[in-house]
């Protein structure tokens, strides 16, 4: 997630503190330095490393950035007030401070990157990162990345500039904040807070609207997050003064600090956000600087501000920016997961590497020794976004340089084939569950029964094998499937809006069809956050239609696309044969047998594996069309070794 430059000024060491005099109209006092909000800067850069470095327990560690929103209106909005009160504000000085706080690291942290991905990317991934580049220069990138994949999808883990599209919603929130508080404070003070209440209330409004009906752009879209940086708009301007009594005060600071803590460790990637889930870290974090404002610091303050916290604290915009790409180079380099030693190696590479960098490139560019003037710095900075633009370009016509590597580009193309799965029609992808395209997708014929093939994108490979097979299949395949969507009942995704109604048209499309048998098949690692509790309710409803139902457990997955481990001749054989680590854990199927109580659990794994490692290439080519779904002939040796309603006494060759 981002904690984006989390954001200029929210980043430094500057803090506030309110004269009690004014508490009628609230203004802040001349800035003095707060220790506890830089311990929140750690806290939100530690919550957000922890989520990306995968630890179990930090499975809401995203919320960090939000944390880091509300920090960032906070003490803008404070350094811009004590500016317009003393006659000193200026647009153009704040873009001067924001280019010296924001863009030094995060240049250096681009050109590192493009160096890392000339050497370890392929064409592919190259392309995708040059487009990435161009959005990140102009500060657009969170709509790149709304567009082309949603935060916490398998795509997104191979984008090093993933992380700026926090960076993009701050620079984007503060083109128009400046004017609209000068104009309020400076014509309007006793209305500023209330309308930017009001502004609050309505984006807010808005995320909620759009966590179920539009999620992958409420996540990234700056209309759905303004609320979250107005919440330290807010307490900036706030007429009301903090509770004085101590009591009250430590109840509300450490009920704040629960309030984050619990939505590092309660949520996870099923979580609708931002929404109303937002509200438990943002009101938090404003809630803890509210009462920092006036009065005796709480214990929670005193915690914040101890010396680890507040070095990490100073630290945190330039361990955001490098931390994320090199968990992405790493993971590429060794071409799997990172594990144990590695995760901790890489953490503490990205300390020192944080450091190095707000030590030699973020304090000398924010406080040079001789500063350049305004026109200077503002024509450097076109220059950098411009040449920066130009490398993104480069590679994106030279699609990724596809020129270093025509092989690799010929063996992807080829590894798409044609859409057997019907998409849009018997594949539903993010749409009405009544777009579903009816006869069509009976899928194969010449059997006198029917059984419908139901589950996601892991259920849809195997249609390419059943369609080669139809003939030794004992039932005609209804294909029903929709993208992301497991095949249980009770599941409702707030990414997926379409998904709970297509699950409960299933027992329809069995009726229609006069099916007596449903195959069940997903991506059942996605289901881990969630459990299978879902899955036996299930079941048991289908059984009591009277309906045979076979559940397809997890199928062999790898961290990359196998023409990548292809490529790099990961795990080959003098045979041409190549088998890789997959990222399934080791449990996971026994635990979905366990759960399928009432059907017929089928274990893919045998028919791929030994022990860790998956085969993903014979001699007649790769088994896998990308990181886990099967090709043309990885469907093919799956329905004959494994898919329950193939009738292998009539088989006299294996699919190698």
């Amino acid at each position: 997630m981002a904690i984006t430059g989390a954001a200029s000024d929210a980043l430094t060491t500057e803090a506030v503190t309110f004269d009690a005099a004014k508490a009628s109209v609230r203004s802040p006092a001349r800035v003095k330095y707060r220790a506890d909000v830089d311990g929140l800067r750690a806290v939100a850069v530690l919550s957000v490393l922890l989520f990306h470095a995968h630890l179990a327990a930090f499975t809401g560690g995203y919320v960090g950035v939000d944390v880091f929103f509300v920090i960032s209106g906070f003490v803008i909005t404070t350094k811009l007030v004590e500016e317009i009160d003393e006659g000193k504000f200026s647009i153009a000085n704040f873009y001067v401070r924001r280019i010296r706080r924001i863009l030094p690291a995060l240049v250096a942290v681009i050109l590192a990157s493009t160096i890392a991905a000339l050497v370890f990317f392929l064409p592919d991934a190259l392309e995708d990162f040059a487009k990435s580049v161009i959005a990140t220069a102009t500060f657009v990138s969170n709509a790149y990345f709304w567009k082309n994949s949603g935060y916490f999808e398998t795509a997104a883990l191979d984008r090093p500039l993933l992380h700026t599209w926090s960076l993009a919603i701050e620079e984007q929130f503060y083109i128009l904040i400046p004017i609209a508080l000068y104009l309020l404070v400076t014509r309007a003070r006793r209305w500023a807070f209330w309308v930017f209440a009001a502004t609050a209330l309505l984006s807010l409004a808005l995320s909620i609207f759009a966590t179920d009906r539009a999620p992958t752009a409420n996540f990234f879209l700056l209309p759905t997050r303004a609320w979250e940086l107005l919440l330290g708009v807010l307490v900036a301007l706030s007429p009301f003064a903090p509770p004085r009594n101590v009591i009250v005060r430590e109840i509300i600071a450490g009920a704040s600090l629960c309030l984050i803590g619990f939505a590092v460790l309660a949520y996870n990637s099923a979580t609708p956000f931002p929404g109303l889930s937002a509200l438990a870290p943002t009101l938090g974090t404003a809630a803890l600087i509210f009462l920092g404002t006036q009065g005796t610091p709480t214990f929670a303050a005193t915690g914040l501000a101890i010396r680890p916290m507040v070095g990490i604290g100073l630290i945190s915009y330039s361990l955001y920016l490098v931390h994320w790409p090199i968990l992405v180079f790493a993971r590429y380099a060794l071409l799997r997961d990172l594990q144990g030693w590695e995760i901790a190696a890489v953490l503490g590479a990205s300390m020192v590497l944080a450091w190095l960098s707000y030590r030699y490139v973020e304090t000398p560019f924010r406080r040079p020794a001789r500063p350049a003037t305004r026109m200077k710095l503002f024509s450097a900075t076109a220059t950098v976004l411009v040449a920066l633009c130009a490398i993104g370009f480069v590679g994106t016509l030279t699609k990724g340089a596809a020129f270093l590597h025509p092989a690799f580009a010929g063996e992807m193309a080829a590894s798409k084939g044609p859409d057997l799965w019907l998409s849009n029609k018997c594949f539903l992808q993010d749409q009405k569950a009544t777009d579903w395209a009816g006869d069509i997708c009976v899928r194969t014929e010449g059997a006198g029964r029917n059984a419908v093939l139901w589950g996601d994108s892991f259920a849809a490979q195997y249609v390419d094998g059943l369609m080669a097979n139809q003939k030794n299949l004992t039932r005609n395949i209804v294909q029903y499937t929709f993208a992301g969507c497991p095949p249980i009942l009770s599941y409702r995704s707030y990414a997926r809006p379409g998904c709970a109604d297509f699950n409960a048209r299933i027992f329809d499309i069995v009726k229609r069809y006069q099916a007596d048998t449903v195959v069940m098949a997903t991506r059942w690692d996605q289901m881990r956050e969630r459990g299978l509790g879902g899955l036996p309710d299930t079941i048991a409803q289908l059984r009591a239609r009277g309906l045979k139902v076979f559940v397809i457990g997890q199928s062999p997955l790898f961290a990359f696309n196998v023409q990548v481990l292809d490529f790099r001749d990961a795990g080959a054989g003098g045979n041409g044969t190549a088998d890789w680590y997959t990222v399934i854990a080791p449990n996971q199927n026994r635990d979905i047998r366990a759960a399928s109580t009432g059907a017929t659990f089928i274990d893919p794994l045998p028919a791929f594996c030994r022990g860790d490692r998956c085969e993903y290439k014979t001699p007649r080519g790769l088994l896998f069309a990308d990181y886990g779904h099967f090709s043309a002939l990885g469907s093919d040796r799956a329905v004959k070794a494994y898919f329950p309603l193939y009738r292998r006494d009539d088989v006299r060759s294996s699919a190698n």
